[in-house]
């Protein structure tokens, strides 16, 4: 009995010691319909032409961020890499990824619901075949790395 008795009183102790250390709360619930999605130029670093909205989190800061961007048809990220892991998935659209150093235009593309998930510093490029929604989600915060640095839209724009 003593020793159901001490097996009751341990399991209590560890399950309280639990919820007392658990996960803490989110700090809000969001829901967000898609035509209430709130668009902005994408940042610089970027080709102009594409919009992006930040759905979760902050990308200039620690933690998890998930953003969507939307790019016209045709629009090119050249080859570049990233310091943490990148996953994105097609919402709509046609979304070509490749892996290399060179933007390969016979890169066979993702339709909607593709997805992929890129290591930190897999040197990779997209480009899209029509206009194309992609979300995407990683650490932050979030730095993108040119392979070739005359590719960095942002140092042209800052050059003139």
């Amino acid at each position: 009995m003593r020793a159901g008795l001490a097996i009751s009183l341990v399991a209590v102790l560890l399950g309280a010691t639990a919820r007392a250390e658990g996960p803490a709360a989110p700090a809000e619930h969001t829901a967000t319909a898609a035509d209430q999605i709130k668009w902005g130029d994408a940042p610089p670093m970027l080709t102009k032409g594409a919009k992006m909205a930040v759905l979760y989190g902050d990308p200039s800061k620690d933690g998890l961020f998930i953003v969507r961007l939307k790019m016209p048809a045709n629009y090119k990220i050249m080859p570049h890499w990233h310091p943490t892991d990148e996953n994105a998935t097609v919402i709509s659209g046609a979304l070509a990824i490749g892996m290399g150093d060179k933007l390969d235009p016979k890169t066979k593309t993702l339709g909607a619901g593709g997805f992929v998930s890129l290591p930190a510093k897999m040197h990779h490029y997209a480009f899209s075949t029509k206009e194309t929604i992609v979300e995407v989600s990683a650490m932050g915060p979030f730095a993108l790395t040119y392979v070739n640095p005359e590719d960095d839209p942002s140092k042209a724009a800052a050059a003139k």
